[in-house]
């Protein structure tokens, strides 16, 4: 028995071994079809048959999962749609394995920021640009320096790019310098290629660089989009270095320098200007207000009731728009890297924060801006305990589907757009007249013509219906098209999501000896904080309440309060916060009374 089991445990080693020969010999073969400038001893140097190679899940540049492989720490290829593309730790070593689009150096910072490479951003050098077609993999340069600082696939072919005369589109990016990919490995920054236009400039005693107007024309052309985190704790390390040179200026009150920092001021990127009002409010917050006897505070109690409260007059405080996207993210930095808080999750999915370092050098040297109005800033509502709410303004809208998109193209509305009721009826009304399309001896009936068919008919109605009627033309449009809903929140940029808005949901349920408890679920949909509302319930109806994570839903909790409260809680969301009752559900369930013996 025992020859027997080691034979099986060898025969299990040789299985395990020819697997891994076989992946290397596949990845070998499918790098050598994807990059056939690759020469064999440099197909065998990044893939060794000796030497460990590693394959992970990891997030890239926006956000999606990638296979990523990975040698010596450094992650060398990842694949996406089962595509392979080179990172830039590959193409230092060989930045002529892809084709490469050059831009100036400001345009690498809304690259790393989320937003693709535009093609009034492209310098195109003296040989013409790269020949490409649309969906080939692409490289970014830097002017003055060849070695790759993203990647990509090109939007539209190198013919199409003159064509456009040059605007639109110009490269999806994939990976960047400074992302989350770039971060898995060892962090190192591009070597200096000069590149043959570069050296010839040098020779001639000339050097190519931006010039403001320039400048300024690149960073109107570059889209922005929502940015990774991977440079989040830099910038809020450059935050505190910018408060520290504004309490510097304050205590000289030299006009001078006020007006230099408001034109420092201009030239941050809104995400730079959040970040640094972000960390202002989070340290005037910590300063004045929370008291130490108030901790444990759960962290999105103390972002409405505290940090809220701190922002200077005039302006809003956004997490969405700062580099952070979410509070936990800056919490999680101000705890890791200054030491200034403790977070910990008392109950699970609920954090709070139950420690703070009234000793930091960071928190005993802020002091108070002098255009923040503490007075003005609203105070909390003295029976609830809680800033005054304003419910949002929610809108049904419908969106653009592929089916459809023909019949929206005369008003330049693509798949995906977002519409009104109204704009819908406007737009299909609009392409009926144009198309003269009106039933001459009936105007109550539109006659249907090949696009209406296509978007509108089902197959057994293709040889049967001729016309329909206008009510019937709009709803079986809107019928065609993804419902969604705008919510609109006083102060805020609107918010849409597709579906329909979840309301409000009131159950009983039963805990053990037929005692029963109010669950409250999705009123973070609203705006409200369920920690409020818990405090509020629990001082009305006296009665305890606790915070439960929602199964399979992050960042929501649900309300539990003893005993049966519909009635209270009814009360609350339609009188005080002044919910509509239509995004209310469970009201109609009463406490039954109790029976007379």
């Amino acid at each position: 028995m025992v020859y027997l089991y080691i034979f099986k445990t060898s025969i299990h080693v040789y299985f395990i071994y020819f697997c891994v020969v076989a992946f290397r010999r596949k990845l070998k073969a499918d790098l050598s079809a994807a990059f056939p400038s690759l020469s064999a001893d440099e197909l065998s140097e990044l893939v060794p048959n000796k030497e460990e190679l590693n394959v992970v899940k990891i997030y890239a540049h926006k956000g999606d999962a990638v296979t990523v492989y990975v040698l010596h720490k450094n992650p060398l290829f990842f694949e996406v749609d089962k595509k392979l593309f080179p990172t830039v730790y590959v193409l230092w070593r060989y930045p002529a394995l892809l084709p490469a689009f050059k831009t100036w150096p400001p345009v690498l910072q809304k690259l790393t920021g989320g937003a693709d490479l535009m093609l009034p951003g492209v310098v195109v050098p003296s040989c013409g640009l790269p020949d490409v077609k649309q969906g080939d993999s692409c490289a970014v340069t830097l002017v003055n320096n060849r070695a790759p600082v993203a990647v990509g696939t090109a939007a539209v072919a190198a013919e199409q790019m003159h064509s456009l005369g040059m605007k639109g589109r110009g490269v999806c990016i994939l990976h960047t310098y400074m992302d989350y990919l770039w971060a898995f490995g060892d962090k190192s920054g591009p070597p200096s290629l000069p590149d043959a236009e570069s050296e010839a400039h040098g020779e001639n005693g000339e050097e190519c660089e931006i010039s403001d107007k320039e400048e300024e024309e690149v960073d109107k052309c570059v889209e922005e989009q929502y940015s990774p985190e991977e440079t989040v704790t830099d910038q809020a390390h450059s935050g505190f270095e910018e408060l520290s040179l504004v309490e510097q200026d304050e205590e000289k009150g030299e006009k001078s320098n006020e007006k230099e920092e408001e034109t420092q001021d201009e030239q941050k990127t809104p995400q730079e200007v959040m970040d640094a009002m972000l960390l202002q409010c989070f340290l005037h917050a910590l300063k004045s207000k929370v008291k130490k006897s108030e901790l444990p505070l759960l962290t999105s109690t103390f972002l409405r009731n505290y940090m809220f409260s701190c922002c200077p007059s005039g302006k809003q405080l956004d997490i969405k728009k700062s580099s952070y996207k979410k509070l936990s993210k800056f919490l999680q930095t101000m705890e890791q890297r200054y030491n200034i808080v403790r977070v910990k999750e008392l109950t699970k999915g609920v954090e709070s924060i139950v420690e703070v370092d009234w000793k930091n050098p960071e928190l005993r040297s802020f002091s108070f801006p002098e255009d923040t109005d503490v007075e003005s800033t609203p105070l909390p509502d003295g029976e609830e305990g809680e800033i005054p709410y304003h419910p949002p303004e929610i809108t049904t809208l419908y969106s653009v589907s592929a089916r459809l998109e023909p019949l929206f193209l005369n008003a330049n509305k693509r798949k995906g757009a977002t519409l009104h009721p109204a704009e819908v009826r406007s737009i299909v009304t609009e392409y009926v007249k144009s198309n003269e399309l009106v039933d001459e001896n009936n105007k109550n009936y539109v006659t249907i013509n090949p696009t209406l068919c296509d978007c509108l008919l089902e197959k057994s109605e293709y040889q049967e219906v001729v016309s329909l009627k206008w009510d019937d033309l709009f709803s079986r449009t809107l019928g065609r098209m993804q419902e969604c809903y705008q919510a609109v929140f006083p102060g805020q940029p609107p918010i849409i999501k597709k579906g329909h808005i979840e309301p409000i949901d009131i159950t009983v349920a039963s805990r053990g000896s037929n005692k029963k408890v109010t669950l409250i679920k999705n009123l973070e949909v609203y705006g409200l904080d369920p920690a409020v509302v818990a405090s509020v319930l629990q001082h009305r109806v006296q009665a305890s309440s606790v915070l439960q994570p929602v199964p399979g839903a992050k960042d929501r909790v649900l309300v539990q309060i003893q005993g049966n409260q519909i009635q209270q809680v009814g009360k609350l969301l339609l009188d005080h916060y002044q919910i509509p009752r239509k995004y209310i559900q469970g009201l109609e369930k009463p406490p039954k009374g109790g029976k007379k013996k």
